[in-house]
């Protein structure tokens, strides 16, 4: 069975820093481009960054850049979401997938096969 599970989402203020986890059974992360989604309440999901399984420069949102790090460690067949410098419009539900596309660009969530179960990130004071 084809599984993602994600994990280190919680509640944390404004300025503070998560780390998402993005762990895999059933498949090999290595060979797939891995992506991170949110989706706040009453809005659509949103890519947030992606992972080519070329090894190519990651991709973030501009919303993101400089304070969201994407990585892999292949050895644990995992991916990581690093949030540092978290704000409050950063809450919702995120959640990992897996393509097999390797394109430029943050790939359109029509284009994931695979996806995890989500985990709440909740930035509040």
């Amino acid at each position: 069975q084809l599984q993602l599970v994600e994990s280190g989402g919680g509640l944390v203020q404004p300025g503070g820093s998560l780390r998402l986890s993005c762990a895999a059974s059933g498949l090999t992360l290595d060979r797939y481009t891995v992506g991170w989604f949110r989706q706040a309440p009453g809005a659509g999901r949103e890519a947030v960054s992606c992972s080519r399984r070329s090894g190519y420069t990651p991709s973030y949102v501009d919303s993101v850049k400089g304070r969201f790090t994407i990585s892999r460690d292949n050895a644990a067949n995992t991916v990581y979401l690093q949030m540092n410098s978290l704000k409050p419009e950063d809450t919702g539900v995120y959640y990992c997938a897996a393509s097999v596309w390797d394109v430029p660009g943050l790939l359109a969530h029509g284009l994931y096969d695979i996806w995890g179960q989500g985990t709440q990130v909740t930035v509040s004071s």
